[in-house]
């Protein structure tokens, strides 16, 4: 699905992810919180999946924010690769309502940041800023499919 290039459309993007993994925390009993159903491909906790969520909304934004007032910003697989371990290493075992605080409070700043953006993005949507957006906008729902479908959730 293409997702537009208005920032307006795209903030409720974010929001509408966000409110859709939000459901599924409240869906995970305290048994599917705590598990590791994607095993050896990838050995987080549900919760530390979903504060990963949180995580990358904080340094996507911290990108957006960078990029937008024309500043370097360096942004590649190895530099995510990295934060990824970090903040798994330092969250193995997020409680609900620090997720939840922690996807409220980084959702909100990302989706400011990029209501901000202009309409008018110079090279339509190939550009890092809006890449970076888009990105936002479908981080949340890919894991939370993911997960869904691996603990056997109805569609």
């Amino acid at each position: 699905m293409a997702l537009p290039i208005d920032p307006g459309a795209l903030a409720a993007a974010v929001v509408e992810a966000r409110r859709r993994l939000l459901r599924f925390v409240e869906r995970c009993s305290d048994e599917q919180w705590s598990s590791m159903p994607l095993g050896d491909a990838d050995p987080r906790t549900v919760g530390t999946i979903v504060d990963h969520v949180a995580d990358a909304y904080d340094y996507l934004g911290a990108w957006i924010d960078r990029l937008r007032r024309g500043e370097p910003a360096e942004v590649n697989r190895t530099v995510v690769d990295e934060f990824n371990a970090r903040h798994a290493a330092a969250t193995p075992a997020p409680s609900r309502p620090d997720v939840a605080a922690h996807l409220a409070r980084s959702g909100d700043t990302v989706v400011a940041l990029i209501s901000s953006l202009s309409p008018e993005q110079p090279d339509g949507d190939d550009t890092p800023v809006v890449r970076l957006a888009h990105i936002a906008a479908r981080h949340a729902d890919s894991h939370r499919t993911e997960l869904e479908a691996v603990l056997g959730f109805p569609s």
